[in-house]
């Protein structure tokens, strides 16, 4: 596997009048993506709490309600990604959702692959917003995948959700796991917080030395209390260093923009980028992954 086409999404919360509407707003999306010739699409989180727009207007204005009543789309909105993957021969990363596992709300990206297989990954650092008022709870397990792309060798990649991203050792776990891609799709309201996931996503890029894809969701969906305002940008970031982008950006959206951002992701570069790098941030990080390190507290 020596490059990739990557699509991240610039994604709108819709709002439709009923399930075959979703739908066809959803193929229409994926089909422009694989039209272009990306092998992987990258959809944000949540932007699957557009389907809140088909419940009863009573329930789409209650935060903890909408979760429950939302479980009853799971099985299909699976369904539609999975099928689009195999339709189209791409891997994607749908929209997450939230997800109920035991006896708990998660936050779920699905990984849909072109041979049927459908794997995911959920989120692991909840932020104030998702512990407090949505009560949605953080998962525990952290995967690497490894996507077939045609290559002698598979791309193994890691999906870092939003607030995971803003966290150094749950994508150095992944990258000390094998994994050259980290994705990381997204939902933030105001740009602070679009700039928090950016910068984080630009720092795991440099230390793990690592390409990182961002896909946010953007515009208002007034009439929902959950993602009313989104703001941010797409981009595909890589390690600032030699054979790279000065400023390690090799793709940018424009600010809140619905549409795709695409890359193409050169991993053989990125290979002779880590040899020849000014600095081995990758290999210069602890052998372990938990750095355990000595503080001295000082009283003045």
């Amino acid at each position: 596997m020596s490059s990739l086409r990557l699509a991240a999404a610039q994604y709108p919360i819709g709002r439709f009048a009923d399930f075959a509407a979703w739908h066809s707003n959803a193929a229409d999306w994926v089909a422009t993506a694989a039209g272009q010739q990306a092998q992987l699409l990258l959809f944000p989180e949540y932007g699957a709490m557009e389907l809140t727009s088909l419940l009863p207007e009573m329930l789409q204005q209650d935060l903890t309600g909408q979760i429950a009543a939302l479980q009853p789309f799971h099985d299909d909105f699976v369904a539609a990604y999975a099928e689009f993957a195999k339709r189209h021969g791409v891997y994607i990363v749908a929209p997450s959702l939230p997800v109920q596992h035991n006896d708990v709300f998660v936050n779920r990206s699905y990984l849909l692959a072109p041979n049927g297989a459908i794997t995911w990954q959920d989120k692991r650092q909840m932020t104030r917003f998702e512990r407090e008022a949505w009560i949605i709870t953080g998962g525990a397990d952290l995967k690497v995948f490894d996507l077939d792309l045609g290559g002698p060798a598979p791309l193994r990649a890691g999906i870092t959700i939003c607030y995971d991203v803003e966290f150094p050792l749950i994508a150095r776990a992944m990258a000390a796991a094998g994994a050259d891609l980290i994705l990381c799709p997204s939902c933030t309201d105001t740009q602070a917080g679009a700039n928090r996931v950016q910068t984080g996503a630009r720092a795991r890029a440099l230390e793990n030395q690592v390409f990182v894809a961002v896909s946010p969701t953007v515009g208002l969906a007034d009439w929902s209390p959950a993602v009313d305002v989104s703001v941010g940008w797409a981009s595909m970031l890589a390690p600032p260093d030699r054979g790279m982008p000065d400023d390690g950006v090799i793709a940018k959206g424009d600010l809140s923009q619905p549409g795709w951002v695409h890359a193409e992701l050169d991993f053989a570069a990125l290979a002779e980028t880590r040899e020849a790098a000014q600095v081995y941030t990758r290999r210069d990080w602890p052998d372990q992954v938990q750095p355990s390190l000595d503080v001295t507290a000082v009283s003045l």
